[in-house]
């Protein structure tokens, strides 16, 4: 028992190594060092320096966004400014621009005609049965003809009226062109505890009230005209005022701090939210209502509906930020080194399977046993120079060379 245990450690501790076999063939060495250069040329240049693979990296990004719109327009011979034409007021993140409206004044509760030529009648069952479709009121199912044609009558609705008429021409409001944006951006990456604002604080005032975003010659002005983000858009003025859209304002933050934190500055970048509806023929363009309600002397309620057209923009804030780190520096070097391995196995492919001497390979490579060879007390039966290679004493280094001329050993007898 105890020899079988001492026998059990000793086997236990050893080095096991294995076999080499040196191939001496340009073209698969040539292969060889171009796929390990190839590999090693990943990691240096997409690995540690795009995708900064050495670093630890904060994506839980902590942003506000504040807004501020400024501008005169004349619509229906009236001049608007920033409080009849921005939807909300708060200065969000989300906020529209009205370019063009419709307006129904002095609309009261009551019964008259629709407006709406689906609700177009010749009798009251024609009513009933349009009574599925959603209008400005509720069908009373009453068929109302006008006194001077009496071709063609109207579902009568109860609700609010007269009735909304949308489809009167109305002049869109042009000088939304040179409406500016104030946006205010701070972000904070919690976990290097690292807090940033969209322009410097060294930038005094008086800058601000002249300076417009330029992305080459006024990168850290926080002011931007409408009518530059929709020329880089190449987005038409008249058609998107006409009928609206969605424009989205995008505020990139993407810092290495292995540098100086004044050098995490973001980039911004424009895009149309709604363009996969820009030719749809059931609905594109922008639009909401809202309504204004008043009292009159006597009590009755009224209001005024506004239908607006607007253009609506988004702040959307994105960021990430990293720093040298060592534990994802180690994991990627050893990634690195592992890789290089590969090219061993892509190799050994080419020798195995393509190469003239793969039958040559194959034998030096790979020992075969046919059968598991029992312990015996008999002598060793083999050839002579079998025995005199177990019984020599020398370095062997057990690397085999395949040449041009056949396989020698790399050893010294």
């Amino acid at each position: 028992m105890a020899p079988k245990v001492l026998r059990f450690f000793t086997d236990f501790f050893v080095y096991e190594t294995a076999k080499s076999v040196v191939v001496k063939s340009w073209s698969v060495g040539v292969i060889n060092r171009f796929v390990q250069l190839l590999i090693i040329l990943y990691f240096i240049c997409w690995v540690f320096l795009h995708e900064k693979g050495h670093q630890k990296r904060d994506t839980g990004i902590e942003s506000a966004v504040m807004t501020k719109v400024k501008g005169l327009g004349k619509f229906n011979n009236r001049v608007m400014d920033v409080a009849d034409y921005v939807v909300p007021s708060q200065g969000a993140s989300s906020f529209s621009i009205i370019t063009r409206m419709v307006i129904t004044a002095n609309q009261t509760q009551g019964r008259c005609p629709e407006t709406d030529d689906k609700f177009t009648c010749e009798t009251d069952d024609d009513c009933d049965n349009n009574s599925s479709n959603i209008g400005n009121g509720i069908l009373t199912g009453i068929c109302l003809f006008n006194n001077v044609t009496n071709s063609t009558g109207w579902c009568e609705i109860e609700g609010w009226c007269p009735a909304e008429d949308d489809s009167v021409s109305v002049t869109p409001m042009k000088e939304v062109e040179n409406f500016t944006i104030f946006i205010k951006n701070s972000i904070r990456f919690p976990l290097f505890d690292v807090t940033r604002g969209n322009f410097p604080s060294s930038l005094n005032q008086s800058h601000i009230q002249k300076c417009i975003y330029d992305p080459v010659h006024d990168p850290f002005c926080p002011i931007f005209k409408v009518g530059h983000i929709l020329k880089q858009l190449n987005q038409n003025l008249d058609n998107i005022t006409e009928v609206g859209g969605e424009i989205g304002i995008n505020i990139n933050w993407k810092c290495n701090l292995d540098y100086d934190v004044d050098n995490c500055n973001p980039k911004y970048f424009f895009t149309r939210l709604d363009a996969a509806f820009q030719q749809s023929k059931a609905s594109k363009g922008y639009n909401f209502r809202f309504a204004k309600y008043y009292q009159s002397e006597n009590g009755t309620e009224y209001r005024t509906l506004h239908k607006a057209y607007a253009i609506r923009f988004e702040i959307i804030v994105s960021g990430n930020a990293g720093k040298f780190n060592t534990v994802p520096f180690l994991i990627t070097l050893v990634a690195a080194l592992t890789s290089v391995g590969l090219a061993t196995v892509f190799c050994d492919i080419i020798l195995l399977n393509f190469h003239k001497g793969a039958d040559e390979y194959k034998a030096k490579k790979f020992e075969e046993v046919s059968d598991i060879v029992q312990e015996s007390k008999r002598p060793y039966q083999g050839s002579q120079m079998s025995i005199k290679v177990l019984g020599k004493s020398s370095n062997d280094s057990g690397t085999f060379s395949i040449g041009t001329t056949g396989v020698s050993h790399a050893d010294n007898p």
